[in-house]
């Protein structure tokens, strides 16, 4: 809650670090936008599985296609694109400081969650972390 609040109560106009042109605004809103859907589209792939609290569900198992190929915690992955979109849209240090304490909030909860699953999952879930990164969807790099 205290990420939201200060996200959008945004500070005076004189704070604001930086403010896009319309073009990238409008560009920020879609990135925004994709953010929510894409983590629309993760709740709605999940079915009866999803929870809004930590919990075993009746026949749970790993999930790993839809937007769960892509990443493992992809509700979350949506909510962090939509929050550094609108923090991008006007920067402010109330702007950042709300993003920083919802993102830090995000990581701790996907991290409950990641032991939570190891537990419960075994071997699965620690087959498919191996695959498939947490949070961002980029390659990883073997060495």
């Amino acid at each position: 809650m205290l990420g939201a609040v200060l996200m959008f109560s945004g500070g005076s106009s004189r704070s604001i670090s930086w403010q896009p042109g319309a073009g990238i605004a409008w560009l920020l809103v879609a990135v925004t936008a994709m953010g929510f859907a894409f983590t629309w589209w993760a709740r709605l792939h999940l079915g009866r599985l999803w929870s809004s609290s930590v919990t075993r569900k009746e026949h749970h198992h790993v999930v790993d296609t839809g937007p769960y190929a892509v990443v493992r915690h992809p509700i979350y992955t949506g909510l962090l694109l939509a929050i550094a979109a609108t923090m991008l849209e006007r920067i402010t240090p109330a702007t950042i400081a709300g993003a920083t304490v919802m993102a830090v909030g995000i990581y701790v909860k996907a991290r409950v969650e990641e032991a939570f699953l190891r537990d419960e999952l075994g071997e699965a879930y620690a087959a498919y972390a191996r695959r498939v990164p947490m949070l961002v969807p980029f390659p990883r790099f073997s060495s």
